[in-house]
């Protein structure tokens, strides 16, 4: 079992020329991320590209960073959906060994109200094996799940979490205030997560971790043992890559980033574009 505690990494999933997927890429990412810090790995997520893999390829993701990891580190797998029984059909197929907690999006496209997001989410915890954390980002769903609907689901006993990444920080302290003891908010937003641990946020799930784990995980995990001001040093280091990849679409942005420090190719599937070249090579000389 994982605490939900520290930083998180959304993991990217690295393609080959051909677009296949590039697994000795994503080894050494792995690789990389737990030798400098990271005290968990989240894969198939928005950032992993998951909408543009096949079954076999998710299936694919999943032994390589299984294996990578060789337990080292907890791990998280991301399914999620608008379409309610087909998520859980979904989970009752999957193989679980080796993953710790479900990450699942808030449904998008469809914008159920929040008794349908509730009655969506009810329905997956009461079937996953694992721990369920929540994922709000309206800015991809096109919903928000409100403060009263993720406390709702908070009481939920197979609900452990939430990846909060509304960015509305009212919202997030009435979630930090109301929930129950054992139920964490994780930020979702990379910019604004040493902020929301000063709140009471129990750390992050991030993108920018990819290439700054030791000083990005360094400052979550600053703020968790209450080095403040060590932690909003290391904030403040990170700001600007926090805010630029994300310039011009994920994960185009750190994969610039990876392939600048020799780690993966930075393809990418249909209909996702590269950056455009002032943005990328800003981006190459912040890894520098």
């Amino acid at each position: 079992m994982m605490n939900f505690k520290g930083a998180g990494t959304a993991l990217i999933t690295p393609f080959k020329s051909d677009l296949s997927i590039d697994v000795d890429a994503l080894t050494r990412i792995v690789n990389h991320q737990i030798e400098n810090g990271t005290n968990y790995l989240v894969a198939l997520g928005t950032t992993g590209e998951s909408a543009t893999l096949s079954a076999q390829e998710k299936r694919d993701v999943m032994d390589c960073i299984i294996q990578a990891n060789g337990n080292r580190v907890p791990l998280v797998i991301g399914i999620g959906g608008n379409h309610t029984k087909a998520v859980i059909e979904q989970i009752q197929s999957t193989n679980f060994d080796g993953f710790s907690a479900l990450l699942s999006v808030s449904p998008y496209y469809n914008k159920p109200n929040q008794n349908g997001i509730i009655a969506h989410y009810k329905s997956i915890a009461d079937h996953s094996p694992l721990p369920v954390i929540l994922y709000n980002v309206p800015g991809r769903t096109g919903s928000n799940m409100s403060a009263a609907t993720q406390l709702e689901l908070a009481s939920h006993p197979n609900i452990a979490a939430t990846k909060e990444a509304s960015g509305n920080m009212e919202q997030i302290m009435e979630i930090i205030m109301n929930k129950p003891t054992d139920f964490h908010v994780i930020s979702g937003d990379d910019a604004l997560t040493f902020p929301m641990m000063a709140i009471g946020a129990s750390g992050v799930i991030s993108v920018i971790n990819h290439a700054f784990p030791s000083t990005y995980s360094g400052m979550v995990n600053d703020a968790l043992e209450g080095r403040w001001n060590e932690a909003k040093s290391k904030h403040y280091q990170i700001l600007k890559a926090s805010q630029k990849i994300f310039e011009d679409g994920s994960p185009g942005g750190i994969k610039v980033m990876l392939n600048q420090m020799g780690l993966c190719e930075t393809h990418l599937r249909a209909p996702l574009f590269p950056v455009n070249s002032t943005l990328e090579n800003e981006l190459r000389q912040l890894v520098v």
